[in-house]
């Protein structure tokens, strides 16, 4: 597995398919967030935005704010039912009850990636940190061995944000051999 050098985002956007491992500090993480989700849609890459962290509305408001143009994200909210009990549907966001129910999180990445024609997509899971508040260690392992490997057959760009936290290098060890890079940032 390769350590990307040099502009870490813009490798992100010249590989074909891949799973991405962005290892990021806490203080960078929102910022990292918004750069990487920005570059995949300047490239015209449709996609799929997974939030383990925060509600869609709030993730939508900050896109908005960027200018970034979310109209071909399909995003996947496991907060706002969890939070809040009740959700308003909207046709770009798939409402799920919370990260403790991976086979939920399962299906409805399934069909977020099915609903995109367009062969070229990205499917960018935030975050494997909150993951593991959730689930034993192994179980967040297994789950991300997983998602790996559907994102293989999905033939997609895949990109997985953890937190750079000492509790989570053990995890991160055993992951990088999942994925096909790891960046930090």
């Amino acid at each position: 597995m390769a350590k990307a050098k040099g502009d870490k985002i813009s490798q992100l956007k010249t590989m074909k398919d891949y799973v991405a491992l962005a290892i990021v500090d806490a203080k960078k993480y929102q910022k990292t967030n918004i750069k990487i989700i920005e570059e995949m849609i300047k490239s015209n890459l449709p996609g799929v935005y997974v939030t383990l962290n925060r509600p869609y509305e709030n993730i939508k408001a900050i896109f908005e704010k960027e200018k970034i143009d979310t109209s071909k994200v399909i995003f996947i909210d496991s907060v706002t039912e969890t939070v809040s009990g009740k959700v308003k549907k909207r046709d770009d966001c798939l409402f799920i009850g919370g990260p403790k129910n991976l086979s939920d999180l399962s299906l409805a990445m399934d069909q977020a990636i099915m609903a995109i024609p367009k062969k070229d997509k990205f499917l960018f899971f935030d975050s494997l940190s909150t993951l593991a508040l959730y689930h034993d260690i192994n179980v967040v392992a297994k789950f991300i061995h997983f998602l790996s490997g559907k994102m293989r057959v999905w033939k997609i760009k895949g990109i997985i944000i953890s937190l750079r936290r000492d509790k989570d290098k053990e995890l991160i060890d055993e992951l990088n051999s999942f994925c096909d890079l790891t960046i930090d940032f």
